[in-house]
């Protein structure tokens, strides 16, 4: 067992009070943060769309340019625990908007099951499921409206 599952340092403490490394630890990999997203008017929502920023490895869904990502792709939400209330960007089975909602962590998290692979096993993630946005040209966004 981990020394961060036996520590459960997201039941204990608040965002604010998270190092780097555990604030790190709380994303789950599902990459849904980085998919193309538009308005639903009718049902006042975000939709995530089937394309990915362009900078998203769809297999691994993890960013190729993480430590430059702002810089590489300035519309990027760099998360912190003073903006996560602020932006509805974040799908509802993200873990920084659970905990920020007072919600624990899912089963299928890396954190609880200890297996990174949870989160693709349970079909949470976009792996392999989507385009990358590097192949689609922005006015072709709406033609990738799956929900995910």
């Amino acid at each position: 067992m981990t020394k961060q599952r036996q520590n459960k340092f997201w039941e204990t403490k608040s965002l604010n009070e998270l190092s780097s490394s555990e604030w790190e630890a709380l994303c789950d990999g599902c990459g849904r943060c980085c998919l193309h997203k538009v308005k639903d008017e009718k049902a006042d929502k975000i939709a995530f769309l089937g394309v990915s920023c362009q900078f998203l490895d769809t297999s691994s869904c993890r960013c190729l340019v993480y430590e430059a990502r702002k810089k590489m792709m300035p519309d990027c939400i760099v998360l912190s625990p003073d903006n996560i209330g602020q932006t509805n960007a974040l799908p509802a089975t993200c873990a920084y908007r659970r905990l920020a909602e007072g919600k624990p962590l899912k089963w299928w998290h890396p954190l609880v099951s200890g297996d990174a692979n949870t989160v693709h096993q349970a079909g949470i993630s976009v792996q392999d499921r989507v385009v990358s946005g590097h192949h689609v040209h922005p006015d072709d966004l709406s033609y990738y409206n799956d929900r995910l």
